[in-house]
């Protein structure tokens, strides 16, 4: 499904080059739930943005369902993020003036379809994460654990084939840092690719594979490992 191939990516800063990723191959198939895990700028977070489209490689290519997504033009690319791509960040970027059903409606306004049919398809995204009874209610009003689970129904409304998870218990307390883990695997069980950035080992453990980035460079790395 997903195929990252020789990839680079190296940002100029000043005079200095910072390589974030140095020739990088990996390859995702479908349904499979993978954690990302090593230190800060390793290059994480620079792998999920080139595949999830927020970012173009130096060089390198990378295919999705045998399409190379670094060769999109900008309205292309808009439509991969928005039909294909569904994102879950730490600090949940949810609008703080707007309902949860409102902040779950947002990625289907370009969907081309009625004010009803993104209230539909909104409150059963929310419905999926547990938090029907709460489509009324404004980030202020919920928890943590809630706000997350907010933003999870918000990257599952246009039913992306693959959710990036961007250290998504990261704000969360223990517990419900663990309810939202349980989430992601009950989503996957469900056929969601899922490609987890995280510092917690002990997270990262209950995915399926896990991926070490150190240097700009890939290590496959087993449980045990951990």
């Amino acid at each position: 499904m997903i195929e990252v191939k020789n990839v680079s990516k190296i940002y100029k800063m000043g005079k200095e080059k910072v390589v974030a990723l140095d020739d990088v191959s990996i390859k995702i198939n479908e349904s499979e739930f993978v954690s990302i895990v090593g230190p800060s700028g390793s290059g994480k977070s620079t792998l999920m943005h080139l595949v999830g489209g927020l970012d173009t490689p130096t060089s390198g290519s990378i295919l999705v369902d045998g399409k190379d997504i670094s060769k999109l033009k900008d309205k292309q690319m808009s439509k991969y993020r928005n039909q294909t791509i569904g994102f879950v960040f730490q600090a949940f970027n949810l609008e703080n003036t707007q309902t949860a059903l409102e902040n779950v409606m947002m990625p289907l306004i370009f969907a081309g379809i009625s004010k009803k049919e993104r209230k539909d398809k909104a409150s059963k995204a929310l419905k999926m994460v547990g938090l029907e009874d709460k489509v009324k209610h404004k980030p202020s009003e919920m928890s943590g654990g809630q706000r997350q689970r907010v933003s999870i129904a918000r990257a599952l409304v246009n039913t992306p084939k693959i959710i990036f998870a961007d250290e998504p218990t990261g704000a969360l307390d223990s517990k419900n840092g663990e309810n939202i883990m349980k989430l992601l695997n009950s989503l996957n069980e469900e056929g969601y690719t899922i490609i987890m950035v995280t510092h917690n080992l002990d997270e990262a453990v209950k995915a399926k594979r896990i991926v070490r980035i150190k240097d700009g460079k890939v290590q496959e790395v087993s449980k045990d490992e951990i």
